[in-house]
This record gives C-alpha cells, structure tokens and sequence, in this order.
C-alpha cells in the first residue's frame, strides 16, 4: 500500500470538482510544497465529501470519500491547516470525532 508519514488538514473548504492539477495547486498555496509520503485533506463547503491527495514519492493519488447522512467533522477556522495523527485521520474518515481523541486513541469526550 501507500507509505504515508504525515496526514494534513486544510482547513478552508474546496471545490471537489476540481481535478488533480487543480488539487495539487491548492496544496502548493495552503502548505508550501507536496511532500513525499505526505496526504492532503481537503473537504467541501457542505463538508459531507473529502477529497485526500498523496505524495507517494513517485507521482500523485487522489481519493474521495462521501458520507450519505451527517458531515464530517472539520477542523474550526483560524489555522490554515493542522497535522493530523494516525488515529485522528482513521477517526476522521469514519465521520467520528476525530478532535476529541485521547493519547492512547480513545474518545474520551462525546
């Protein structure tokens, strides 16, 4: 599968009909550069899609998930963009509350 090391959050909604050049500019101007074994996540103004784009080290993977009922929990303005952990970013694409996760991975509040 796909190495990744880092998972990114930006925290300005996207148009997610967009395309992969498209993508990959709009990650360029919000975290300065595409790196290696990096994902980027982006969300739409309704924020029931994702749109994940993924440096593999070689060329780019472009991913999208939709939920059908509720939205996915985003990031509140301020930030440009946040480092999400492993378990935050597993949290995140289930539509769980992603920000709310303890040390060891656990929801600690609801």
């Amino acid at each position: 599968m796909i190495r990744v090391d880092a998972v990114w959050l930006a925290v300005e909604p996207l148009d997610l009909r967009i395309g992969m050049e498209s993508a990959l500019a709009r990650v360029v101007s919000v975290f300065g550069a595409a790196q290696p074994h990096h994902a980027y996540l982006f969300t739409n103004r309704r924020g029931n899609r994702i749109k994940v784009l993924v440096h593999d080290g070689f060329g780019l993977w472009l991913a999208v998930r939709r939920l059908h009922q509720g939205h996915f929990l985003w990031a509140a303005a301020g930030s440009h963009r946040i480092e999400l952990t492993r378990e935050q970013f597993d949290a995140l694409v289930l539509g769980l509350p992603w920000q709310r996760l303890g040390s060891a991975g656990v929801i600690s509040v609801l």
